[in-house]
């Protein structure tokens, strides 16, 4: 048994440092839902930073050391505080913001966003959605048809809390859901696409999205 594990102490090795690094450093999920779509497609597995905003100890949900606090308009990845699921979504409101939704129009702290329409496909459309104090732009899925979940009285994010948003936001299971998110949940900022699948072309590879990054 001794020699045995002598003759594997190099693959047990590199399998240890590999679980280390996915997760204190950076990591790779699969997306297997639209709720991000169109940044993101069901089938993209993207790259997540996770020393983006903090160091954690591996395998643990402690940080040693803090550097950074998620922005507006970064796509992130957190524990759900519905039911622990790894979920990936938009940080909308940051702690203090008054935020609020009428038919799929974002305000925040009192000023309306701006939108501008690029596309329409069958029964959706898709716009720029501008946030403020970020220099990207977010492009947003909305159905025409309203939702019970495309509109919401404004609300303040409490004190190191986050409010989340999928882009795809009459189907996206977000903050609208299980309401904010602490601090302490958000494990990384996701930054690429490592590579995609097409799930509906036969796991076909789609080559034009791979290593492309994310806005």
């Amino acid at each position: 048994m001794i020699d045995r594990l002598r003759e594997w102490r190099g693959f047990i090795l590199f399998v240890l440092v590999m679980l280390v690094f996915r997760s204190a450093v950076a990591d790779w999920n699969q997306v297997p839902s639209g709720s991000m779509l169109p940044a993101i497609l069901v089938g993209d597995r993207i790259v997540v930073d996770k020393l983006a905003y903090d160091l954690r100890i591996p395998f643990t949900q402690r940080r040693i050391a803090r550097w950074a606090d998620p922005a507006r308009g970064d796509v992130v990845t957190f524990t759900s505080p519905e039911d622990e699921r790894l979920l990936v979504k938009r940080v909308i409101g940051l702690p203090g913001d008054l935020v609020g939704m009428v038919d799929n129009r974002l305000t925040i702290n009192g000023e309306p966003l701006d939108y501008r329409p690029l596309q329409r496909r069958g029964s959706f459309l898709r716009f720029e959605e501008r946030l403020p104090d970020s220099v990207r732009s977010v492009v947003v899925q909305a159905a025409v048809s309203g939702s019970r979940a495309d509109s919401f009285a404004p609300v303040q994010v409490p004190p190191g809390h986050y409010l989340m948003l999928g882009d795809n936001r009459d189907h996206s299971r977000d903050s609208r859901a299980f309401g904010f998110v602490a601090r302490e949940r958000i494990l990384g900022r996701a930054t690429a696409v490592a590579f995609s699948l097409d799930y509906e072309n036969h796991y076909a590879p789609r080559t034009d999205r791979f290593l492309a990054d994310l806005d």
